[in-house]
């Protein structure tokens, strides 16, 4: 259902994310659309991360996508939400991943949100990955 990935071990092109975020800036500019950058940083070494990242990128619709960095840090693009609704979608794939998998494992991942509004216009990644890699709350 997600967007097509590489391998969980291996970094994807670095070509996607300026493409996710060019997507992104074009839905807020030409259609007026809020999308959310979401930044998910598990912990160094971290085992399950992997596994939390690949349950959240097959839960995505076709308009999101995941680009994933490093192995303990992932890209998260929602399409057509605004940052309260995005912090409610990471929040109940998180939660659903924990029910499912590993309830008595403690997968902490800390979160960071860019929020893409109507009307923006040249954004670049380096405005946005010092914002969604912020140290933030453990979710």
């Amino acid at each position: 259902m997600g967007a097509a990935i590489a391998d969980s071990g291996a970094n994807d092109d670095p070509r996607k994310l300026r493409e996710m975020l060019g997507k992104a800036v074009d839905l807020a500019s030409d259609h007026a659309l809020h999308c959310v950058v979401v930044g998910l940083a598990g912990r160094e070494g971290d085992l399950l991360f992997p596994e939390v990242v690949d349950f959240v990128e097959s839960a995505l619709r076709v308009d999101d996508a995941i680009f994933r960095m490093t192995r303990e840090r992932v890209v998260l693009f929602l399409a057509d939400v605004d940052r309260e609704r995005a912090g409610e979608i990471v929040d109940r794939l998180l939660e659903g991943f924990r029910e499912r998998f590993a309830p008595s494992v403690d997968a902490s991942v800390e979160l960071g949100f860019f929020e893409i509004r109507p009307g923006a216009v040249g954004l670049t990644v380096k405005d946005v990955l010092p914002a969604v890699f912020t140290a933030g709350p453990s979710h």
